[in-house]
């Protein structure tokens, strides 16, 4: 038994700001679908690899299993919308939103920060969570866009004008 409830432990992670990310896939017909995440990270730059974590029971995770692959969107400051359309089962989830597709045939939703095109080279199971290892395959970067970020059960932005881009 652990010294603190679930409750304790959810406030505690989050103290811990973080960027949010919608995942966009395809299912067995070619249908896209997507899900707001916000617990993505960087692993590797050689092979350039990134994970992040999905329930195991997620309608998404037999799109996304190894060798599958998935779009990840980093969204823009002006996007909270977008993060809690995509946090909610819906189901024609792109209705009104902007968006394209892709050269890969993935579901591109216009204005984000940053777009990684992945393939998942593994999965770990981490408790009630599947964690996704991907190969980035392809990247698009616009660092003239603010990210939107995730601390303390809030969507907030960043003050970049401390921030020199290099």
């Amino acid at each position: 038994m652990t010294p603190f409830t679930s409750q304790e432990l959810r406030k505690g992670f989050s103290s811990f700001a973080t960027g949010v990310t919608v995942i966009t896939c395809l299912d067995e017909e070619n249908n896209s679908h997507g899900i707001t995440i916000s617990s993505f990270n960087t692993v590797s730059l050689e092979p350039p690899l990134i994970l992040w974590s999905l329930k195991k029971h997620s309608r998404l995770m037999p799109w996304v299993e190894l060798g599958k692959k998935h779009l990840i969107h980093v969204l823009e400051r002006s996007q909270e919308d977008l993060a809690m359309h995509f946090a909610t089962v819906k189901v024609d989830q792109f209705n009104g939103i902007d968006h394209k597709l892709a050269a890969s045939g993935l579901t591109q939703i216009d204005h984000c920060v940053a777009y990684y095109e992945c393939e998942t080279v593994c999965v770990h199971i981490g408790g009630d969570h599947n964690i996704i290892v991907a190969k980035v395959i392809n990247l698009k970067n616009h660092p003239e866009r603010e990210p939107l970020i995730f601390a303390r059960s809030k969507f907030v932005g960043l003050d970049f004008t401390e921030i020199q881009s290099s």
